[in-house]
């Protein structure tokens, strides 16, 4: 056995600190956000009370329902329709949600500079590439899939 350690990058550092600290901070806020809409401290778009009540014109009520029919039902916007929302207690969760889906943007973001400086060209295209894919898909501009 050897006590040798292995060192990490300095990129390696820099991702696991934006992403620790951004994990926390996405923790908080869902919490808070959570804590916000059981309290009932902001109204909701669908008061849960509704959850269980079956729509006219269906056999299921709203909580059984598939997600597709669920948002035709009560009109609710798909994609990033949820933004104008977010100021009603069910919905402002996602903004949670949406700050840690978009986490791994920020770590690539933030270790770019020093792969550049590095000179670490191979990994400098890796990290560019993977944050135009990752906007991309979170932009919603392809439409792909069933939301």
């Amino acid at each position: 056995m050897s006590n040798e350690r292995t060192k990490a990058s300095e990129e390696q550092i820099a991702y696991a600190n934006i992403l620790n600290k951004g994990m926390w901070f996405g923790l908080a806020l869902l919490i808070i956000t959570f804590i916000i809409y059981i309290s009932g401290a902001l109204p909701s778009y669908v008061p849960i009370e509704n959850l269980s009540k079956t729509p006219p014109g269906s056999t299921v009520p709203y909580w059984s329902m598939r997600a597709h029919d669920f948002n035709q039902a009560l009109n609710i916007p798909t994609g990033w329709g949820w933004t104008a929302l977010a100021g009603k207690g069910d919905y402002l969760n996602f903004v949670g949600i949406a700050m840690l889906a978009g986490l791994t943007i920020l770590c690539y973001l933030v270790i770019l500079p020093i792969l550049i400086r590095k000179k670490d060209t191979p990994y400098v295209i890796i990290a560019i590439a993977e944050i135009a894919v990752l906007a991309l898909a979170a932009s919603g501009i392809l439409k792909t899939g069933g939301h």
